[in-house]
């Protein structure tokens, strides 16, 4: 299985989600990571199973019952991290 590299831009918080998720912590990085699972598994990275149904309403939701009013904002800029350190794996292969 292929390691993170911390130079890769959101490698800090795709790490602390994979381990909050190992863990059992439902957190923002846990869900971020399992959003991201089935390319970051294509990546060759070691995922656990899935634990949410759909990461992605969850992890909306959880970002909406802390801060409603930026949400949406954080939700997109949180999808770009993981967008970008997918990218940056696939051009480390």
């Amino acid at each position: 299985m292929a390691a993170i590299d911390p130079k890769y831009p959101g490698a800090d918080l795709i790490q602390g989600g994979l381990d909050d998720w190992r863990r059992g912590i439902e957190s923002v990085p846990a869900l971020l990571a399992q959003v991201g699972a089935p390319r970051l598994r294509y990546l060759g990275i070691d995922i656990p199973p899935t634990s949410v149904e759909c990461p992605e309403h969850r992890l909306y939701a959880l970002l909406a019952a802390d801060t409603p009013d930026s949400a949406h904002g954080r939700y997109n800029a949180l999808i770009r991290r993981l967008v970008s350190f997918e990218r940056a794996a696939a051009c480390g292969h």
